[in-house]
């Protein structure tokens, strides 16, 4: 059986060496290993692979971790897939493989195909990924772009991970900021009757994308909402508004080919037959979570929803807040954690025990108090890892961009994608880690050059088809599935012994372990940083064949040796297209 994870088949043998000491009285009957690992060691020559056996075990085991590290080492050295082990240090074990070990893990990602770095982790447990849940006040900008874009890839990466994903937008439709943009289409509606609306009032809505609301308005009301008070037309206005932008954020996240499972809508906490939220403060409250008490004064730093007055508020420091929170406001209505309260409470009714949420930087002094109400709502039985995704400075050629017209005052992801393409826009929002402010110029990622990562993996793979093509020309016998087992036999991937095509197949078994550390961490930009050390690898070989003729891949009078070059092409034609597909950016097999 080819070998699928190479990290994982080493672990193995690592454990089988430990049971082989147990069995021999050296190692204590019923020894933990769940604190084993392996792992590439950080400096590369120290070896291919290194282990902490010795430095976990030895305390369990009663001895010192250099003496049992080489009772390891001795075990190791017998086994055919390892070159050399060494012990460093106090009690760390390095591996050398074997040329035979990287060529099996070759074999074992191609032999797989689509399939290679698929796990099942997460052992089928559902999660909960909210993300984007921008409120419908208008279309999306640069910023909710790069939160969509993160959500989404991450909700790839769990499921190829093997876990059971809901992806999820929580529409904001309740609150102030719904009337005031029902106000502001109103303004926009008297505007398609011909009136001069003259500027728009501060805290309305300048951009133009609400004067088609107000066209529909007017299509569907005539004159009949300009004669009405506010209290009839406001909530008439603010369903079409609502609709009206919810249809744009639908067509914005489509453009960047991102379609949640649900929609989740505010309104539904307190627009039905129960109010939820009342109904959650009633569930805290009667155990010992909510009270009627004052907040102190804020020290240093002003606290926003600090009320000097008596009030409702969740014991949110019995869960390791800070200060416990208000829920609702001096006016009787409740506060927005209130409502977000009730929708999570929905989230753990729903059966959901893993819970993500991303927010923007901005939410950063909400994450304690969210989630200390999810582990009240839970009893400790979930878990809420909040990930917040920093501001996108949009440039081109280094200089700011400028506001949007249509939008008003920023920028639309609409015009973002339209510029410069989905791929280009996904790759660039995760070739950086969520929590550092993203440089996004709209000029750089449109270069076709190394300065230019989405390019630069894109065309790796894309080179790879290249590579197909122009051998098949050269050669027409050669099979035209790669992936076929007994081609695989029959290549002489043992031909494949050169340092620069070992670097490459080790880049290669990497993936599996690559895919599972950033599934469980919650980080996607671990693949698009993998890729792009994958296509470097690729291409500093393809480079190397130009002053090094024997290394190229196509070798016009060896078409075995050919052969062999083709498999470790499609290894990597394989790794690309996968880890391009978990980000949701497209695999191109030309470029032009």
């Amino acid at each position: 059986m080819a070998t699928k994870n190479i990290f994982a088949d080493i672990l193995d043998r690592v454990r089988g060496a430990n049971n082989e000491l147990i069995a021999a009285g050296v190692l204590p009957a019923g020894l933990d290993q769940s604190r084993v690992t392996v792992e590439p060691p950080r400096d590369p020559a120290h070896g291919d692979i290194a282990t902490n056996a010795a430095m976990v075990l030895a305390k369990d085991a009663g001895r010192r971790p250099r003496e049992l590290a080489e009772f390891i080492a001795d075990k190791l050295c017998a086994d055919g897939m390892i070159a050399n082990v060494t012990v460093a240090g106090p009690g760390f074990i390095n591996l050398v493989l074997k040329p035979a070990a990287w060529i099996e893990a070759l074999r074992g990602a191609v032999e797989s195909g689509s399939h290679y770095g698929k796990s099942d982790i997460g052992g089928g447990a559902t999660v909960n990924v909210e993300y984007v849940s921008a409120n419908p006040t208008g279309p999306m900008h640069v910023g909710h772009c790069r939160g969509a874009v993160f959500g989404d890839a991450l909700a790839n990466l769990l499921a190829f991970t093997g876990f059971k994903v809901t992806r999820e937008y929580y529409v904001n439709d309740a609150g102030a900021q719904v009337d005031q943009l029902a106000r502001s289409a109103y303004l926009r509606y008297r505007e398609a009757h011909g009136e001069n609306i003259g500027a728009i009032p501060d805290g309305l809505y300048p951009g133009d994308y609400l004067k088609p609301v107000g066209a529909a308005l007017k299509a569907q009301y005539g004159d009949a909402l300009r004669v009405a008070p506010e209290a009839r037309w406001l909530p008439v206005v603010r369903e079409k508004a609502i609709e009206m932008m919810m249809a744009t954020v639908r067509a914005d996240l489509a453009a960047l080919n991102i379609s949640p499972d649900l929609f989740y809508s505010e309104r539904t906490l307190i627009g039905g037959a129960v109010d939820q939220v009342a109904a959650v403060i009633d569930w805290l409250r009667a155990r010992g979570y909510v009270y009627e008490g004052r907040l102190p004064p804020p020290k240093g730093a002003p606290v926003e929803d600090w009320e000097d007055r008596e009030q409702t508020l969740f014991r949110s420091t019995a869960f390791g807040d800070d200060v416990d929170r208000p829920l609702r406001k001096s006016d009787g209505s409740y506060t927005y954690f209130a409502s977000d309260i009730a929708y999570h409470r929905s989230k753990l009714e729903r059966g959901f025990r893993s819970l993500i949420d991303v927010w923007g930087a901005d939410h950063g002094g909400y994450v304690k108090r969210m989630q200390a109400a999810v582990a009240a709502l839970s009893e400790n039985a979930a878990e809420l890892d909040v990930k917040l995704i920093q501001l996108v400075k949009l440039l081109r050629s280094g200089a700011p961009v400028r506001m949007s017209k249509r939008a008003g005052d920023f920028v639309t992801l609409r015009e973002v994608v339209d510029e410069v393409g989905r791929d280009a826009v996904r790759f660039m929002m995760l070739f950086r880690k969520n929590d550092a402010v993203l440089d996004f110029d709209l000029a750089k990622v449109i270069e076709q050059s190394r300065d230019n990562p989405v390019f630069y993996v894109q065309y790796g793979h894309a080179r790879g088809h290249s590579v197909f093509r122009n051998a098949r020309s050269m050669f027409a016998d050669l099979p035209t599935d790669l992936t076929n087992p007994t081609v695989l036999t029959d290549a002489g991937l043992e031909r494949l012994s050169n340092s620069a095509e070992l670097a490459l197949m080790r880049q290669i078994a990497l993936y599996p372990r690559v895919v599972e550390g950033a599934a469980l961490a919650h980080e996607p930009h671990r693949i698009a940083f993998y890729l792009f050390d994958l296509a470097s690898e690729f291409h500093a070989l393809w480079t190397l064949g130009n002053s090094a003729p024997h290394l190229r891949f196509i070798i016009q009078d060896d078409r075995q040796t050919t052969l062999a070059r083709l498999v470790l092409v499609q290894g990597v034609v394989t790794v690309l297209a996968s880890g391009l597909a978990l980000l949701g950016v497209g695999a191109p097999s030309e470029m032009r």
